[in-house]
Parts: C-alpha cells; sequence; structure tokens
C-alpha cells in the first residue's frame, strides 16, 4: 500500500517508528555481543558490560544538552539531524579500533536518544487528534518494543556469523532509512517555525513542582522493572530451571507482552490519564510482586514473563504524557526528553538493586519482590502528586463554603 493511502498522522507516526527502532536495537544489541567485544578488544567481560552503563549515562547526560540545541530547530529538523549523530555513532563503533573509542562511539550514540524519543514525543501527539495523544505516542514506542522483540536477537545472530563489528554497520543503514522516512514522511507544517526558546526558558520547567514529581515517578516506577528483567536469565535458569537454550524463547513472550501493553497503556491514557498512570502502576508492582511466587513453575513463570512486558509498557504513555501535560508550554521539549533520561536512570538504578539484592541480600529469588517494592515507591509518588495537584481546589471550593 502506497503512504500516500494512509492518513498524514499515521505516515509521521511511523517515520518514528522507524527511528524508535533503530534506536532500540542499538540501546541493547550490545548485550547479545559482549563475549565478542571482549575477545576481540581484549577486554574482561565485565568491562565490555559498562558499554550498557556507558551508553544509559549518555542518555541521562544528552537529553538537556541536546534538547537546548534542538528547541532552536524546526522539530523535523530537528529529528532529522538526532538521527544523524545517531548513525554517525554507530558507524564509529563499527569501525572502533579499541575498547575506549567504542566506549567514546557508544556515548556519541546515546546523546540522540533522550532527545529523539522528547521532540519525537511532542511531534507525535501535534499530528494526532487530541483524544489519540498517548496511543501516537504508544505508536512511536512500538518501535522500541519490536526492536526488543526482533532487532536485539536479528544483531546478536549478525555479530555470531559476521562479526560484532557487522551488527553496527547493520544499525548504522537502519539510521539512514530513518532520516529518510523522516524527511519524506513527517509534515513540516507540523514543525515549522515556532518561537526560539533559550536554555534558560527550557529549564524554567524544573520550577514546576508536578513535572519533578513526574520524573520522579518514571525513575522509580521503571527501576523495579530492571531490578528484574537486568536478571532475567540468571533467575529464569538457576530458580525456575531452565535450560540456557530455552531463556531467548521465553523472552519473546516478554516481547510480545510488551507489544500488547504499549498499546493497552495508549488507549487507557487516551480515555482518562489520571485512572491509567494509577492503575498501570498498580498492575505492575502486582505482576512483580507475583513473580516472587511464579517463578518456581515453568508454565507460571513463562506466564508471568508475559505479564512483565505487558505491564511494562503499559506505563509508558501514561508516564510520558502526564510530564507532557505538566511541562505545557516552554519547557515541554526538555522535560519530555528528561523523561526518556528518567526512564534510563530508572533502569540503571533497579540494575543496581537486583545485584544488591543478589551479592548481599536474601538472593535471586527474592529479587522480584524487590522490584515490587521499587515500582510501589513511584506509584506512592504519582498519588501524592495528583493528591497535592488536587488540594488548590478544594481549598477554593472551602474558601467558597
Amino acid at each position: 500500500m502506497s503512504t500516500q493511502s494512509q492518513p498524514p498522522h499515521r505516515a509521521a507516526l511511523y517515520a518514528l517508528t522507524v527511528g524508535a527502532f533503530g534506536i532500540g536495537t542499538t540501546e541493547f544489541v550490545i548485550m547479545g555481543l559482549l563475549l565478542q567485544v571482549a575477545a576481540d578488544l581484549h577486554v574482561s567481560i565485565p568491562t565490555a558490560g559498562l558499554l550498557v552503563s556507558g551508553y544509559a549515562l549518555g542518555v541521562v547526560v544528552g537529553a538537556p544538552l541536546l534538547t537546548a540545541v534542538a528547541g532552536k530547530l524546526p522539530r523535523k529538523t530537528a529529528l532529522i539531524a538526532l538521527m544523524a549523530i545517531f548513525t554517525i555513532g554507530n558507524v564509529t563503533c563499527a569501525l572502533a579500533p579499541s575498547y575506549a573509542l567504542l566506549m567514546i562511539a557508544r556515548v556519541i550514540t546515546s546523546l540522540a536518544h533522550g532527545t529523539f524519543f522528547g521532540v519525537g514525543s511532542i511531534v507525535a501527539t501535534q499530528v494526532v487528534p487530541p483524544d489519540r495523544k498517548a496511543s501516537a505516542i504508544a505508536t512511536m514506542f512500538t518501535g522500541l518494543t519490536v526492536a526488543t522483540l526482533l532487532g536485539v536477537p536479528a544483531g546478536s545472530w549478525i555479530g555470531l556469523h559476521f562479526g560484532w563489528r557487522a551488527s553496527f554497520w547493520a544499525v548504522s543503514g537502519i539510521g539512514v532509512i530513518a532520516m529518510l522516512v523522516l524527511a519524506a514522511l513527517v509534515p513540516a507544517d507540523q514543525t515549522g517555525k515556532r518561537t526560539a526558546t533559550s536554555f534558560r526558558e527550557e529549564m524554567q520547567v524544573l520550577l514546576k513542582p508536578q513535572v519533578l514529581i513526574g520524573l520522579l515517578t518514571t525513575v522509580m516506577g521503571f527501576a523495579g522493572v530492571f531490578t528484574v528483567f537486568t536478571f532475567i536469565q540468571p533467575i529464569l535458569t538457576r530458580v525456575t530451571g531452565f535450560s540456557d537454550g530455552a531463556v531467548s524463547p521465553v523472552l519473546l513472550v516478554f516481547g510480545a507482552g510488551m507489544i500488547a501493553g504499549n498499546i493497552l497503556g495508549g488507549r487507557l491514557a487516551d480515555r482518562r490519564l489520571v485512572p491509567a498512570l494509577l492503575g498501570t502502576l498498580t498492575a505492575l508492582a502486582i505482576v512483580l510482586g507475583a513473580m516472587t511466587f511464579a517463578l518456581h513453575s515453568k508454565p507460571a513463570a513463562v506466564l508471568f514473563v508475559g505479564l512483565l512486558g505487558a505491564a511494562t509498557f503499559a506505563t509508558v504513555a501514561p508516564l510520558q504524557l502526564r510530564v507532557l501535560h505538566k511541562a505545557a508550554g516552554a519547557g515541554e521539549s526538555l522535560a519530555s526528553s528528561l523523561n526518556i533520561a528518567a526512564f534510563n536512570l530508572g533502569n540503571a538504578l533497579g540494575a543496581w538493586a537486583g545485584g544488591v539484592v543478589i551479592a548481599h541480600g536474601p538472593g535471586l529469588s527474592a529479587v522480584s519482590w524487590v522490584a515490587a517494592l521499587m515500582t510501589l515507591m513511584g506509584l506512592a509518588i504519582a498519588w501524592f502528586g495528583i493528591r497535592l495537584e488536587g488540594a488548590p481546589a478544594r481549598d477554593n471550593q472551602l474558601a467558597r463554603a
């Protein structure tokens, strides 16, 4: 079917999805290449693993810096420029002759991550009717879920058969395709002239308590996910009793759950944002807590891995749209990008917490209930923010009475 037969907003969302697919693939593909990278560049496996942490740190640092630059450009131009940075970073990864240069290249690649999703979220909400904003964000993030389900395994397969550098060349190709489709499909009239905003004006958004509460909700709510998911392989093999070869098929169930949850979360948030936010965080905490008991049965473990994928990505659109709503105005691009950084900060915090539980606490079998507690903290923060938001209205009612 030609793109001309599709509504314009659909074509723009598909273009954003292609970019999200490339970014998601390059973020996680390194996890399947660690052994080859370590052997080729003569470093230990834990040292190679720092390439994951370096990327996450680059996302956190790059979000405010590149958003300040992108704020002076039309959003379509900004998106294409960000994908150019992404492509250059991946080409540099493919050519890197040493571990140090590979780390630098990974950080360069990651700089575009937060700002692309931040600016992309705004563009996605602008090319759809007002009652479809959350679903539009969810559509863009479908690229990330598909990357986890298909892109990462494909990248690992390419690395296994053609060398780890070939994987980065393949992702670079995705970057070029993303630039082309963004140029062709994102309508210029949606991203045309707008008032230039100084970085100081953008930073004013951090003076809004509800924005800060939203960012903290994202960090803590999502930290629970990676408290478990970072260690899902040893959990499935040592607690549940799966073989090493069975882990990948089980993770396909997680990916399928992510896609379903992503769509569901977007639709729920379009109907009623606050109940969707509280409801999806509650569901995620329940799934994480119940996994403690489900992991001792193989069928139950597979079921709950799928439910974890669904519950995880059901929270993404409500969390992102909540911050966008509270940041409406000059600083929405920065707030949107910072919320993407908050997801990554939550990933790092969760991985650290899970490691502490395994190394110094009750061990692998307890990771899931600790994860549930972290997500419950995110839920409590969200509830506090909503109560705080309602306080002025209650005070006005009392004053009138």
